[in-house]
C-alpha cells in the first residue's frame, strides 16, 4: 500500500510542477519524462499486485523498494524547489520578522541541492527504477497479469451500515435490560456499567438508548469519551457545556478555558444540583478517571442515572457491581440474521451459498463487529461457491486465537480485499485519537494534501475523496454520525446512514478495532508515525509525523522531528514544539481542530515561521497573535488551504494571494456571535488574469468586492463567508452572488440598513444559507426569495425584522428544507402554514423570536425529528408541548423531540 500511495503522490508532485506558474521551477525535461514513464508503470502494476505476504505480519519487500525510489525522487524534487525558491522568501524575511519581535529566525540547516545535484539523484533513482521495472515485469510475465477472483468487485451497491446500525448491538433484551436500569424507581444517582469487549457492542446499544429514549426522563444528558489517554478538565468541560446553554456559549467556554480542574467540577456540581440527569462516559479504561470525576455528579435523590461502557469487568464491577449490563456474543441464530441482513438486505442466502456462508459466520464467534465487517465483505464480493469458500480458508487457516486477535485477523481480511485506492484512506484514519468525532471536512482536506488520492479525469480532489470516504462506510469501516443541536452550543453525536454523505453530512468516527488494526498495519507499511509508539524498522524514513495522545511530552516530540528530516507530515491537536520550520519538506501541517470543546482550547503557534515551509499545502494552525501576511506568501507554490484561527484586527492580503492557482480553502480569522475578526481582499492585478479555478472555499471576508470580474476569477467557489460594515463601501456587487453557479453554501452578515436585501438573489445550487441581518433588515425580503431554492436545505436567518408581523407559506416552497433555524427575529407574531408546505424539514429552532404560538400544522410534518427553543415566550413552549401530546394521542407514539431552554 505505502508504495501505491508514494507513487501517486511523486506523479502528483510532477503535475504540480509542470502546471505551476510561478514561481517557475527548473526541472530536466527528459529526466521528468522517462522518470513519469516509469512510475506511472509502476502504478499500473501495483493497482493489480496481491502480494504474496499480505496475510502475515511482514512487509513486502518489492513495494517496500518502490516506496523508497519513489520517495528518493520526491525528496530531491522538493529540496531543489526549496532552494530554489527560499531565497526570495529570504528577502522578505527582515520585514517578516519584525512583524513578529521576539521570534527567533528558523535555522534551516539542510544542504542545498543545486540543479547538478537534482540531475544526478535523479539519475539515480531512474536507474533504481529500471532494475524495479525488470522485477516487475517478469513477475506480470510469470502471473500473466490476471487479478484474483477474490479481488473482483461487483458494482458500487448502498450503504449496509444504515442497515446494520441498530442491529449490532445484539438481542433486545439486553436493551430492555439497560431500560429498565435507566427508569427504575430508585430514587439515587446509580452507575450503569456496559461491559463487553471491542467490537461487541456497548456504544452502539448506549448510544441508541441514549438518542431513542432519555430526552422524556432527565432533564440534562451528556456524552464524553474517555478512552485510554484522556484530561478530566476537558471531559468536565464537555459535560458542562452540553449541560448549560450559559457554560456552552462562545464566553462561557472562554470561561472555562482559564479555570483549574477543581472549579470546573465545582461549577458542573452546582448547575447539576437539584436536576435529574443521565451522563454516558464512553470507553472508560481505570477506576482513577471515574475517582477523579465522581464527586462532580450530585446524588439528587432524583433517579439521575451515569452510564459507563468499559471492556474491562473488573472495572465494571468496581462501578457498580449490581448495576451491570453484561453484553454476551450473539448465537447462532442471532449472528446469521445479522449477516443476512448485511449480506442481502435482509432478504434471504442462496442454498448453495448457506453452508459455507454459515461456516463464516461461525468463525466470527458471534461478535456484532466481525460480522458486519465480514459482511461488509462479502457483500461486495461475487457471490459464488468458489469466492466464498476462498475467504473461508482464510478464516481457518492459521492458529488459534484470543477472540480480539481472532477479530482483527477478520478485519484485515476485509483490509487486504480492499481496492489498493482506498487503503492509504483507511490506514490514515489511525491518525486521529481514540474515540474522536472527526469532521468530513478535516479528512478531505488532509487526504488531498497528502497526495496519496489518484486523480480521476473530471472530478475535483475533494469529490474523489468523498467518494473513497463513501466507499469505506459501505464497507462498514468508517462511521458517518449526524450532530444533533439541542441549542445553539450543545452537540450530541449519533449515527447517520451513507446516503447523507452527499448532503450535509459533517462528522465520521472509526471504531476502537479498526483504529487498532491502522496502527498495527502502520507497524509494517511505515505509512506514518506515531510520536511514542514503537517503531519497529525506524522512524529515520517515516514522512509523517502524528503527535498523539495527549500530554506527548515536547522532547519525544523534538527527537522524533529530528530523526525523521524528510517528514512531509505534522499532525498534532496538542502541545506547541518549536522546531517546525527545520522540516523543509513539510506539506501537511495541521496543529489545531475546530471539534468538540471550544475555540478556545489547544495551542497557539506563530505563523510567520511558518512561511518558510515553500513546499507547504495544508496549514491549520491557531495563531498566538494577528498573523501578517507578506507578498512572498506566493512563493509557497503547491499551497492549497490556508486556516489560521487567531483573534484581534482584520488581516490584509497582499494582492500577490492571487497569483495562487492552487489555494482551494482559505479561512483566516474568527467568527463568534459577538465578534468577527476577518481577512480583507486586495482587488485582483489588473496587469494579469489568474483564475482561481480550484479555490473552493472563502470563508470570513470583510467587505468583499463581488463584481463581475471576481465572479470570473472564482468560478468554482463551493463555500462563501462575508462581512459587510456598518459604515464604509457600499456592498460591492453581493447581487453577482446568483452568478456563482457551483456555490452550495453562503453565510453573510450585514451590519447595515440599506436596500441591499431586496436587490440580493441566490443561485439555484445553494444548499446552506446562514444570514445575519441589520436589527431592521426585512426577513420578509430574504424569506420570499429563499423559498424558491430547489436544493435548500439548511436555512438560519438571525436578527432582522418582520415588517408585518405575519408569515405565511404555500405549496411548493421549500422543497428540500431539512433545516429551520430563526434567531432574535422580531415582530413575528402569527406564522401560518400547512405540512405539506414543509415536505422535507427534520429539524426546527427558534430562540429569542416573539412568536406567541407555534403552528399545530408543524406537528403534521412527517419528516419533523426535532423541535428546539431557546428563551422563548412561555405560551410558544406550552404549544409546543401541546402539539407533541396531541400525535401521542393520535399516533399513540411521539416521533418529534421537544428541547426547551430557558
Amino acid at each position: 500500500m505505502v508504495a501505491y500511495a508514494a507513487v501517486v503522490s511523486l506523479m502528483q508532485t510532477i503535475h504540480l510542477i509542470e502546471h505551476h506558474p510561478f514561481p517557475p521551477i527548473s526541472m530536466d525535461k527528459q529526466q521528468v519524462e522517462s522518470l513519469t514513464e516509469t512510475v506511472m508503470l509502476l502504478q499500473e502494476f501495483l493497482e493489480g499486485y496481491k502480494s504474496p505476504v499480505a496475510d502475515g505480519d511482514e512487509a513486502d519487500q518489492l513495494e517496500m523498494h518502490i516506496a523508497d525510489a519513489a520517495h528518493e525522487a520526491e525528496d530531491a524534487i522538493e529540496s531543489h524547489i526549496a532552494d530554489q525558491i527560499l531565497p526570495a522568501v529570504s528577502r522578505n524575511r527582515i520585514g517578516l520578522f519584525n512583524c513578529f519581535r521576539g521570534l527567533k529566525k528558523p535555522q534551516i540547516d539542510a544542504p542545498k541541492i543545486t540543479s547538478a545535484d537534482l540531475y544526478d539523484s535523479l539519475r539515480k533513482v531512474i536507474q533504481d527504477m529500471d532494475v524495479i521495472k525488470k522485477q516487475v515485469t517478469q513477475i506480470v510475465a510469470d502471473k500473466a497479469a490476471v487479478r484474483s477472483q477474490l479481488q473482483r468487485q461487483i458494482s458500487t451497491s448502498t450503504s449496509s451500515l444504515s442497515r446494520t446500525n441498530s442491529t449490532m448491538m445484539g438481542s433486545d433484551d439486553v436493551m430492555h435490560q439497560l431500560m429498565d436500569k435507566l427508569t427504575n424507581r430508585d430514587p439515587h444517582r446509580q452507575v450503569i456499567p456496559i461491559v463487553g469487549m471491542g467490537g461487541i457492542g456497548k456504544t452502539t446499544l448506549a448510544r441508541n438508548v441514549y438518542a431513542r429514549f432519555t430526552n422524556m426522563h432527565f432533564d440534562i444528558c451528556a456524552w464524553v469519551a474517555i478512552s485510554q489517554h484522556y484530561d478530566i478538565k476537558k471531559l468536565l468541560c464537555d459535560i458542562l457545556s452540553q449541560a448549560s446553554n450559559e457554560w456552552g456559549s462562545e464566553k462561557g467556554r472562554e470561561r472555562l478555558s482559564r479555570m483549574r480542574e477543581d472549579e470546573v467540577g465545582l461549577a458542573l456540581h452546582k448547575y447539576l444540583f437539584g436536576r435529574r440527569f443521565l451522563v454516558v462516559l464512553d470507553d472508560m479504561w481505570s477506576i482513577e478517571s471515574w475517582e477523579r470525576m465522581k464527586s462532580y455528579f450530585p446524588d439528587n435523590d432524583n433517579r439521575s442515572r451515569i452510564m459507563v461502557t468499559t471492556r474491562l469487568s473488573d472495572l465494571g464491577s468496581r462501578l457498580d457491581n449490581n448495576n451491570v449490563v453484561d453484553m454476551r456474543f450473539l448465537d447462532v441464530e442471532s449472528s446469521w440474521r445479522l449477516f443476512c441482513k448485511v449480506v442481502f438486505g435482509g432478504g434471504s442466502c442462496p442454498v448453495e451459498l448457506e453452508k459455507i456462508g454459515r461456516n463464516i459466520v461461525e468463525s466470527c464467534r458471534g461478535l456484532p463487529l466481525s460480522i458486519v465487517v465480514m459482511g461488509g465483505l462479502l457483500e461486495r464480493l461475487e457471490r459464488t461457491k468458489e469466492c466464498w469458500e476462498s475467504i473461508k480458508r482464510s478464516l481457518n487457516s492459521g492458529v488459534k486465537l484470543e477472540n480480539y486477535d481472532h477479530c482483527l485477523k477478520i478485519l484485515k481480511l476485509s483490509y487486504n480485499h480492499m481496492p489498493i485506492h482506498l487503503k492509504p484512506c483507511f490506514l490514515y484514519m489511525g491518525v486521529f485519537e481514540e474515540d474522536s468525532v472527526i469532521r468530513v471536512s478535516t479528512v478531505v482536506k488532509l487526504w488531498v494534501s497528502e497526495g496519496f488520492l489518484n486523480p480521476m479525469s473530471g472530478k475535483s480532489l475533494e469529490t474523489v475523496a468523498r467518494e473513497c470516504l463513501k466507499e469505506l462506510v459501505d464497507r462498514n469501516l468508517i462511521i458517518l454520525v449526524h450532530e444533533l443541536r439541542y441549542s445553539t452550543h450543545r452537540h450530541i453525536f449519533c449515527c447517520a446512514s451513507c446516503s447523507q454523505l452527499t448532503g450535509s453530512m459533517k462528522y465520521c468516527k472509526i471504531h476502537d478495532s479498526l483504529r487498532d488494526l491502522c496502527l498495527r498495519e502502520d507497524e509494517n507499511e511505515r505509512f506514518y508515525h506515531v510520536v511514542g509508539r514503537h517503531s519497529p524498522r525506524g522512524t529515520c524514513s517515516q514522512r509523517r509525523l502524528v503527535v498523539i495522545p495527549r500530554g506527548t511530552s515536547k522532547e519525544k516530540v523534538r527527537n522524533a522531528m529530528k530523526s525523521t528530516p524528510h517528514a512531509r507530515s505534522y499532525i498534532s491537536d496538542h502541545e506547541r514544539v518549536r522546531g517546525l520550520s527545520n522540516l523543509r519538506l513539510l506539506r501537511t501541517l495541521k496543529a489545531y481542530e475546530k471539534v468538540g470543546y471550544g475555540i478556545f482550547g489547544g495551542h497557539k503557534h506563530s505563523v510567520g515561521e511558518m512561511f518558510e515551509l515553500v513546499n507547504l499545502r495544508l496549514l491549520v494552525v491557531k495563531a498566538d497573535r494577528c498573523p501578517k501576511l507578506p507578498s512572498s506568501i506566493s512563493l509557497l507554490w503547491s499551497l492549497q488551504t490556508l486556516i489560521v484561527y487567531y483573534k484581534g484586527s482584520d488581516v490584509n492580503a497582499p494582492v500577490e494571494i492571487w497569483k495562487m492557482p492552487q489555494l482551494r480553502h482559505v479561512y483566516l480569522g474568527l467568527s463568534l456571535a459577538t465578534t468577527f475578526t476577518a481577512l480583507r481582499l486586495p482587488d485582483p492585478p489588473s496587469d494579469s488574469v489568474v483564475v482561481m479555478e480550484n479555490l473552493q472555499t472563502l470563508k470570513c471576508v470583510r467587505n468583499f468586492k463581488c463584481d463581475e470580474e471576481m465572479v470570473g476569477r472564482i468560478p468554482n467557489i463551493r463555500k462563501l463567508g462575508l462581512v459587510y460594515d456598518r459604515k464604509g463601501i457600499e456592498p460591492r456587487g453581493v447581487c453577482n452572488i446568483e452568478c456563482l453557479q457551483k456555490l452550495e453554501s453562503f453565510s453573510c452578515v450585514f451590519r447595515r440598513r440599506d436596500d441591499i436585501l431586496q436587490k440580493l438573489t441566490f443561485p439555484n445550487s445553494l444548499r446552506s444559507l446562514t444570514l445575519t441581518l441589520a436589527y431592521y433588515g426585512s426577513v420578509d425580503d430574504v424569506l420570499e426569495k429563499v423559498s424558491i431554492l430547489p436544493l435548500l436545505q439548511k436555512l438560519k436567518l438571525q436578527s432582522g425584522w418582520f415588517r408585518t408581523g405575519e408569515w405565511a407559506t404555500v405549496e411548493g416552497q421549500f422543497p428540500s428544507l431539512k433545516l429551520l433555524s430563526l434567531s432574535w427575529c422580531k415582530n413575528l407574531e402569527n406564522w401560518m402554514m400547512e405540512s405539506s408546505h414543509f415536505p422535507c424539514l427534520e429539524h426546527l429552532h427558534l430562540s429569542w423570536i416573539d412568536l406567541k404560538e407555534i403552528p399545530a400544522e408543524v406537528g403534521e410534518i412527517p419528516t419533523l425529528k426535532s423541535v428546539s427553543l431557546v428563551c422563548c415566550e412561555e405560551s410558544l413552549v406550552k404549544s409546543a408541548k401541546r402539539m407533541v401530546e396531541e400525535q401521542e394521542e393520535s399516533q399513540g407514539e411521539v416521533s418529534i423531540k421537544v428541547y426547551v431552554i430557558t
